[in-house]
């Protein structure tokens, strides 16, 4: 594996406790997937293999941290949420890593993952509450086909800007006044913030 100075760089600043864990660390994958390639992610020493995320490390004051980017399928600990630690918590000495077989499992396990195929299952951490049109706005709609089709054609994200836009109003009237409004942009095939997509 071919190393990257700027890795070196990185560890080279790094506290005393932290510099050991780190070259440990790097050590490892290189034994364990000599085709991941050496790289910097978001300020951290991270390793790519066939041009994906296979892990990173990082160091701060107190702690050094490694993970997995596809941390639950490697560990195979689907039930349990990781933070910013990582799979191995908050490392401070060299006793905190696994021992090099089960590193070397754990490295092994997200490259064939990769070769697998596949991509990370996401999950929103905060998914958006199930859209409801208003009564209102759906009564316009029903005399207005149109603009009824052209509802329906949006995607979820720009129905819910026209929903939210007309739950917003504070009054009756100007509630009223913005589901006319909906109704005509739609007439029209118009998204609501149609005028912000022109370029």
């Amino acid at each position: 594996m071919a190393k990257d100075e700027r890795i070196d760089a990185y560890i080279a600043r790094q506290a005393d406790f932290a510099r050991p864990i780190l070259t440990a660390l790097r050590d490892a994958v290189a034994r364990h997937c000599p085709d991941a390639r050496e790289t910097i992610k978001w300020g951290s020493p991270a390793w790519t293999y066939r041009e994906k995320l296979l892990c990173s490390m990082a160091a701060f004051k107190a702690h050094a941290t490694f993970g997995f980017w596809r941390g639950a399928e490697v560990t195979g600990e689907t039930g349990r949420a990781y933070d910013a630690m990582g799979q191995f918590g908050r490392m401070t000495t060299l006793d905190d890593l696994p021992d090099d077989a089960s590193l070397g499992r754990l490295i092994g396990r997200a490259a064939d993952l990769i070769d697998s195929g596949g991509s990370v299952p996401r999950t929103l951490k905060h998914p958006k509450p199930e859209l409801i049109v208003p009564p209102a706005l759906a009564a316009a709609l029903e005399g207005a086909p149109e603009a009824a089709k052209t509802f329906a054609a949006l995607s979820q994200s720009h129905r819910r800007e026209y929903v939210e836009w007309i739950t917003e109003a504070k009054r009756d009237g100007t509630r009223d006044r913005r589901i006319a409004q909906a109704i005509a942009w739609l007439a029209e095939g118009k998204s609501r913030n149609w005028k912000y997509a022109q370029c």
